[in-house]
């Protein structure tokens, strides 16, 4: 258990946590909420130690061990993708040193009793089992699953780490971290550079994660999916809710109500005792009452009322320009890279008022297809523009693109052309920079801040065609909730790519899947869809009308549910399996930690350690344990086939 007791923590003077504690139990799954700069990720690095409080105490024992996924990490490596990935093992190498070091310091030892021996056997303990969890045999497989897992192709895995953009290098990072297994994982928003299937799979890893997760996010489904307990950051305080994120919206804002009575209550109560002192302050006959009341406004504990988090942004898209009936078309349209073809032979068309979601697995041209629609790349075939469409584009990098030597403002007054230019910093106010906030320079701003600087620079020129590859991106629930508004409100056309499934709910029945180079058009709601690509992710196979493969269609469904229903049979086996391995490690585990209780008590327990019964049961133990612990990874990689 990880404990964080009485935590102060002080910018310039200012108080970001007074004096907070919680505990963090094996296994947990833990949502850390709060409005942006409540300190969220100040509380992480704590927690890693990359930061020192001010005042209080994060106490970790030695069998825990954290990993930490920041929002953003350049890696610099000349390595491929999978020697990139494999370097997270290189710790394995100092392990064997140190074994060698500690087996030939205990073969010459005969101190058996003393501290130091003990500390040995213990640390050669240890060590056998980190060997044990990470065979060099199965490194590269397990290696191999999280990468794809994560929407690498195996192509890919040669590729040098430093071709990939941001997003794609963050994903190398979490796939490391995945591999190395932390009893702890501290994860920044881990699903901004993700798609929608590599999101379900992280999503599916982390509930059967060995360890405790507590990760930050602004995905609702991802947060109400994974997490069991909430953690609020609130005016420097910690409430610990053991709910998901949704019910613990609930909860939160029924707190502050309470608190707002409570607040009320003590106010009313306060101005009675005032409005007493002031009328009786100068007869003698109430002084004893008078000192009286003086005495309990001053005992009296003032009540506070916590921020509700409604710093989001505020806007609306400008009226489209009219455009005709056709917005686009593509003919035959196809793109791609030297040998890699991306897109093939695509037809297409978009009408006035249309809202399409591009969806599809990571790779298959969703990007693509938006930056040849805005007329960032090059491509085979034709592509019909409309009568004056007008076009605005945001890129998956948009906010990478800024120039980080320009302030927030003169990155507008950069763009802006016309009677807008007079509203510049009304614009800017309603993304939240105000004051001095507007002469920062761009390469000072947080990844949030870049995101909406880039979003108000939608708002300089009227536009009837929207193209938006993931916006929500470093964007806070609230100020998702309301760009989905203001999308909703759109009165032009709009072309968007999310993997948000909260903010997809409700916004479009209109889709497009990229799927081997081609597009496909679907019309319905987005649960919809996900159950079609359920279906599909089984391997079902497509109805065929043909009336001569009527038979042997009727064949192929009947052994597809056949092998479903075998495949769901296995999977029920294994995951029992896997219930049954976790019980039996924990039992043994606690039944170790009484042996190791007892060797730090030579006195009380002095004929079981010199006839070496204790140690003796440790090691049968350790490698009952060992052999669990393989057996336990089997069956993860198994389940996550």
């Amino acid at each position: 258990m990880i404990s964080v007791n009485s935590l102060v923590m002080e910018f310039g003077g200012e108080p970001i946590f007074k004096g907070i504690s919680f505990h963090i139990g094996n296994k947990e799954r833990i949502g850390l909420a709060g409005k942006n700069g409540a300190g969220k990720t100040t509380l992480l690095r704590i927690l890693i130690g990359e930061q020192e409080p001010t005042k209080g105490e994060v106490i970790i024992p030695d069998s825990e061990t954290i990993g930490y996924l920041p929002q953003e990490k350049q890696i610099r490596s000349s390595k491929n993708v999978l020697e990139e990935t494999l370097s997270v093992f290189s710790f394995l190498n100092d392990l064997k040193n140190e074994l060698d070091t500690i087996q030939h310091a205990l073969s010459t030892r005969t101190d058996y009793e003393s501290k130091t021996y003990i500390k040995f056997y213990e640390r050669l303990e240890e060590i056998h089992h980190l060997l044990a969890i990470n065979e060099d045999d199965k490194q590269e497989g397990r290696a191999v699953k999280v990468l794809k897992g994560l929407g690498f192709l195996e192509g890919e895995f040669t590729r040098q780490v430093s071709s990939f953009s941001l997003g794609w290098q963050m994903r190398i990072e979490l796939a490391k971290l995945l591999l190395l297994q932390p009893t702890l994982l501290l994860l920044d928003e881990p699903t901004n550079h993700l798609d929608i299937d590599a999101i379900q799979w992280l999503e599916n890893f982390l509930k059967t994660y060995r360890g405790s997760v507590l990760l930050v996010s602004h995905d609702r489904s991802f947060l109400d999916n994974l997490t069991t307990r909430t953690l609020e950051i609130n005016n420097g305080k910690i409430y610990d809710y053991k709910v998901p994120y949704s019910q613990y919206l609930t909860l939160s804002l029924e707190r502050v109500e309470q608190q707002q009575a409570v607040f009320s209550n003590q106010q009313k109560q306060i101005k009675e005792l005032e409005n007493f002192i002031e009328r009786f302050r100068y007869k003698a006959t109430k002084a004893r009452q008078v000192q009286s009341r003086l005495k309990q406004l001053e005992k009296m504990e003032k009540v506070t009322v916590d921020d509700l988090d409604n710093s989001g942004i505020r806007f609306r898209f400008p009226p489209a320009p009219r455009s005709g009936k056709v917005v686009l078309e593509g003919i035959n349209l196809s793109k791609s890279y030297g040998q890699k073809q991306v897109l093939q032979t695509l037809n297409f068309q978009i009408v006035k008022g249309d809202k399409i979601i591009f969806v599809g697995r990571n790779g298959e041209g969703k990007t693509t297809l938006s930056k040849i629609i805005a007329r960032q790349l090059d491509y085979e075939g034709e592509l019909k523009f409309g009568h004056n469409v007008h076009i605005a584009y945001y890129a998956q990098d948009q906010w990478e693109m800024l120039d980080p030597s320009k302030t927030v403002f003169e990155t507008v007054d950069a763009i802006a052309v016309g009677d807008i230019r007079t509203r510049l910093k009304s614009i800017l106010g309603a993304f939240l920079f105000q004051g001095e906030d507007i002469n920062k320079r761009v390469g000072v701003l947080s990844g949030g801040e870049k995101a909406r600087l880039s979003l108000a620079c939608l708002l300089l020129s009227p536009s009837n065609l929207l193209v938006l590859d993931e916006p929500t991106n470093h964007l806070d629930m609230l100020s998702k909730d309301i760009l989905k508004n203001a999308l909703l409100q759109y009165d032009g056309t709009m072309i968007l790519v999310s993997h948000d499934r909260d903010f997809l709910q409700g916004l479009s029945e209109h889709f497009f899947e990229f799927r081997n180079h081609k597009l496909k058009e679907f019309r319905g709601t987005l649960n919809a869809y996900l159950s079609k690509r359920n279906i599909e992710h089984l391997k079902e196979l497509e109805i065929i009308e043909h009336p001569k493969e009527k038979k042997t269609e009727a064949k192929e469904q009947k052994q597809n549910w056949q092998q479903r229903k075998e495949k769901e049979r296995q999977l029920r086996k294994l995951r029992k399996e896997l219930t049954e391995t976790e019980k039996k490690i924990e039992t043994m585990e606690q039944a170790q930690s009484l042996i190791n209780e007892k060797l730090t008590q030579p006195d009380q327990y002095e004929s079981e350690i010199k006839d070496g019964t204790l140690y003796r049961k440790h090691g049968e133990l350790q490698a009952q344990l060992d052999a669990l612990y393989i057996r336990w990874e089997e069956l993860q990689l198994k389940l996550g086939e």
